[in-house]
C-alpha cells in the first residue's frame, strides 16, 4: 500500500518545498503558487513512459545533431516558473548555463515537454501553459498526444506572442535554439 503524503497547511517558500520533499516518499512533487502538489500517486501507463522515453532520445540526437549548447532531460528536472512555483515536465531543454549537478532547477530551460494523460491533461493544457511561459527563456512548450500521435506545438515569438501549431507527421522546427525534430520519432513506435 502506498504511503500516505500530508499536503501542510499554507504556503512556503521554493527551499521550504525542497526540505519537504525530501521527506516524502518517493513521487513527484510540484509547488503552485506557493502549494506543493503530488502530480501523480498511480504508475502511468506503458504507452505514456515509451513516449516520454522517445520524446528525450529524439530531442537529443537532435540537439547533438545541430551541435548546440544544449542539454534535455527528462522528468525529475524542476523548471521555477515564479518565486513560489516550481514544475517538473517530462521532458526539456536547457540552453546556454550549464545545469548544476547539485541544484534541483535549470537555470536556462527553452523548451518544456508535457505527455498528456487523462489525469493531468487539464493542467498540462491550462495551468503549465500559463506558468511555462511566465519563465522568459522558454520559447517552445510541446504537448504530447500518445494516443493521437500529434503534438501541439506552442512557440512563443520575438514579439512575445504564443503560437500553435498542431503537428502529426514532418519536421518540427524549435528555433531558438537552432534544431528540429522529425514529429514521429517524438512517439514510441
Amino acid at each position: 500500500m502506498a504511503e500516505q503524503v500530508e499536503i501542510p497547511p499554507g504556503r512556503m517558500s521554493i527551499p521550504e518545498f525542497f526540505a519537504w520533499v525530501d521527506r516524502q516518499p518517493k513521487g513527484t512533487y510540484e509547488l503552485v503558487a506557493g502549494r506543493p502538489q503530488v502530480v501523480a500517486m498511480a504508475p502511468p501507463l506503458l504507452r505514456h513512459t515509451r513516449t516520454k522515453f522517445a520524446t528525450a532520445m529524439a530531442l537529443h540526437a537532435a540537439v547533438r545533431a545541430a551541435g548546440l549548447p544544449c542539454e534535455v532531460f527528462t522528468e525529475g528536472a524542476g523548471i521555477q516558473t515564479d518565486r513560489d512555483s516550481l514544475r517538473v515536465p517530462d521532458a526539456s531543454v536547457n540552453c546556454g548555463i550549464l545545469a548544476d549537478n547539485d541544484t534541483r532547477t535549470l537555470p536556462d530551460p527553452v523548451v518544456v515537454v508535457e505527455v498528456l494523460s487523462p489525469s493531468t491533461e487539464r493542467e498540462d493544457m491550462v495551468g503549465k501553459f500559463r506558468d511555462y511561459f511566465r519563465v522568459p527563456t522558454i520559447r517552445h512548450y510541446l504537448l504530447l498526444d500518445p494516443v493521437a500521435r500529434v503534438v501541439m506545438h506552442h512557440a512563443r515569438g520575438e514579439d512575445g506572442e504564443v503560437r500553435t501549431a498542431i503537428l502529426g507527421s514532418g519536421v518540427l522546427r524549435l528555433d531558438p535554439p537552432g534544431f528540429a525534430v522529425q514529429v514521429e520519432a517524438l512517439f514510441a513506435a
